[in-house]
Parts: structure tokens; sequence; C-alpha cells
């Protein structure tokens, strides 16, 4: 399945808001989806408790508020995605490396760069 026909897909399973309260629900489920996967995380690294089920899971989750957000706004989250891409390819030609870390190479000093 491609990313498009996820977001159409995702659309059936979700309540059909009629206005911004929609993006609330999608907005706030994202960011209980994301503390589920870091719980997961905290459990997989410092209790030695093998979460990765649960952290695939929740990703898919989070995936699908996501793509009720991008549905909300009528965006395609393939263009942001590809957006973001594009970005990351500007900012970082040569791929990030850890010289660019030990560097201090930070996001503001590209913005100031390219005249963000």
């Amino acid at each position: 399945m491609d990313i498009n026909e996820y977001q159409k897909l995702a659309t059936r399973t979700a309540k059909n808001y009629k206005n911004q309260r929609a993006l609330m629900n999608w907005g706030l489920g994202v960011a209980g989806e994301a503390g589920d996967i870091a719980g997961c995380i905290k459990k997989t690294v410092f209790h030695k408790n093998d979460q990765s089920d649960g952290v695939r899971e929740n990703i898919g989750d989070t995936m699908w508020y996501l793509a009720m957000i991008c549905n909300t706004m009528g965006w395609s989250l393939e263009d942001i995605l590809e957006e973001n891409i594009d970005k990351l390819r500007k900012r970082y030609p040569e791929g990030f490396t850890f010289k660019d870390a030990q560097r201090g190479k930070t996001r503001v000093d590209w913005m100031e760069k390219n005249g963000q």
C-alpha cells in the first residue's frame, strides 16, 4: 500500500467532525501515541522488557493520527514527506555526519546561512 492509499483508508475509521475539534483530537492523539512509543522504548532499554511490538503498533497509530491531520487540513501526506526530504537534502547535502555534530552544525546555522 502506498502512503496516498493509507491516507484515504484512514478516514474509514475516523469520526466525522464538522469543525476544528478534529485538529484537537488528532493532535492530542499524536502526542499520546508518541508518549506510548517513548514508554515502550524506555521499558525496552532500561527495564530489559522487549516492547518492540508495542513500538511498532504505536508508530502505526501515530501515523493514523498524522494522516487524519493531513486530511482535515486538505494536505497530502506524501507531499509533506517529500518536502521534508527536500529540506533535509538542502540542509545536509552530504548527509548528516558525526563531524557536523562535533562542529555544532545546527538548524539555526543553516537557517541563518540561507536567509530564513
